[in-house]
């Protein structure tokens, strides 16, 4: 098993930091995507730094995480990716995007003409997962969840977490310990199966990730 781990929706100061802790122990390298907003706190940027300091990557997980990109109108859509990018700045040098899914699911939701457009001008690189376990609504019985679907990848794992106060993150290190047991391997390089467009040079169709721009 390779696993490539992604932490989204933080920073959180209550969270983040034992994150960061869990992953220093085990010289382990994530991805994290912030809701772009919460940096304009000072404390929750300083972790987005830390991360970065840490060997970590950040990427652009839109301002506000609210309504799935594809379920909006065009300008609606590309503010919430250009806001966001102006509140990372050189926190996301690589030019990361992951858009929400709304619990993890795939389709043209995910996106619409107008964004990806955007995404595509910008030399963006959209990230997706193929493992989302659901630690935000079942805090305790998502490492079973992340198990099973890590077993069940043909190839490599993008698995997707949350650093959100909602007490799943305490479960971490025995997760990471279980993985180990198991003999997975971790990396930070994103499966090529979960990167549909690379510096803004399509992969794969992207019409299955895009929708029609709705009207406002």
């Amino acid at each position: 098993m390779e696993i490539c781990l992604s932490f989204d929706n933080g920073p959180e100061p209550e969270v983040t930091p034992l994150v960061l802790a869990a992953l220093a122990r085990r010289g382990l390298r994530a991805s994290f995507f912030p809701i772009a907003q919460k940096l304009r706190d000072p404390a929750r940027r300083a972790l987005a730094e830390r991360a970065l300091a840490e060997g970590h990557r950040i990427g652009n997980h839109t301002l506000t995480h609210g309504v799935p990109l594809g379920r909006r109108g065009g300008a609606e859509a590309v503010a919430e990716i250009t806001e966001a990018e102006a509140l990372l700045g050189p926190l996301n040098a690589q030019r990361l995007f992951r858009p929400n899914g709304g619990g993890g699911a795939m389709g043209p939701h995910l996106l619409n003409a107008s964004a990806l457009r955007h995404l595509r001008e910008n030399a963006y690189t959209i990230v997706l997962w193929n493992a989302v376990p659901g630690d935000f609504r079942d805090p305790d019985g998502w490492p079973e969840v992340a198990l099973a679907q890590c077993r069940a990848v043909q190839g490599p794992v993008l698995l997707v977490l949350h650093d959100l106060p909602n007490g799943a993150m305490r479960h971490l290190d025995a997760f990471l310990d279980r993985l180990a047991a198991e003999g997975a391997c971790f990396t930070q390089e994103f499966p090529a199966a979960c990167i549909p467009l690379r510096h803004g040079l399509p992969l794969c169709d992207l019409a299955t990730l895009s929708g029609e721009d709705i009207a406002p």
